[in-house]
């Protein structure tokens, strides 16, 4: 029975084979829609524990898949009775179905993207008491290591609605990240280059057509704006 303050499916990817995966929100697992209209379910627990709210998703090149996992879902969020997992964890599906935990110490992880030559990993962290996102350095084996802090947009609250949420990446490394006041445009460096402004809580974006049409989605509303640029991938 779907429960929570948010039903239904939030974050979406193809896979090679142009499947469409989604993070079922509502109901707290990763599953591939089939042709014929059913789901199938790729990723449901850790450690015999049942994912909270698998948010946003996004794959390597070899068919790994790396996935957020915050309380959004639940109907009292980190207090619901019926959250088996204590932490929000970022956590990687490899292509043979190992779930591997990456990391257990964010508050919100929320939006998750990787740059183009795959060795940085994105997280955007929905916290409005420490609102950033953290890059993290991605081994080998696909295990990511400490992290640092990228970006930090609590200087950009002031005034404007939004948080660190969903977010994309050009085929130069810039990110295009929802957050404060609409669209944060930030270097690979970590410097903000500008905003496109929406006025509206933005939750996230994609590229479309293309590559250089950006798609985002901001409260009721869907937006696109055409960009110098191409996303990832394009």
């Amino acid at each position: 029975v779907p429960r929570g303050g948010e039903m239904g499916s939030n974050g979406l990817a193809m896979d090679s084979g142009g499947s469409l995966i989604l993070c079922q929100h509502g109901d707290g697992r990763v599953a591939r829609l089939e042709r014929n209209g059913t789901y199938t379910t790729l990723a449901e627990h850790y450690l015999n524990r049942r994912f909270n709210s698998p948010n946003d998703l996004v794959f390597k090149s070899n068919g790994d898949l790396y996935f957020t996992d915050p309380p959004y879902g639940l109907e009292k969020g980190t207090n619901d009775p019926l959250k088996e997992i204590v932490f929000s964890g970022v956590y990687l599906l490899r292509r043979k179905g190992e779930v591997v935990l990456l990391t257990a110490d964010l508050t919100f992880p929320n939006g998750i993207a990787l740059s183009p030559d795959e060795k940085t990993l994105y997280v955007a962290v929905s916290d409005p008491q420490q609102p950033i996102i953290m890059a993290y350095g991605v081994q080998k084996d696909g295990t990511i290591d400490e992290g640092r802090i990228f970006f930090d947009a609590k200087p950009l609250q002031a005034g404007r609605p939004g948080l660190p949420d969903g977010l994309k990446v050009d085929n130069k490394g810039n990110l295009f990240a929802t957050g404060p006041g609409g669209v944060l445009v930030i270097s690979s460096e970590g410097k903000h280059l500008g905003t496109i402004n929406t006025g509206e809580l933005t939750a996230n974006c994609g590229w479309g057509g293309n590559g250089s049409m950006l798609y985002i989605t901001a409260n009721k509303y869907l937006c696109r704006i055409q960009t110098l640029t191409k996303g990832k991938g394009f």
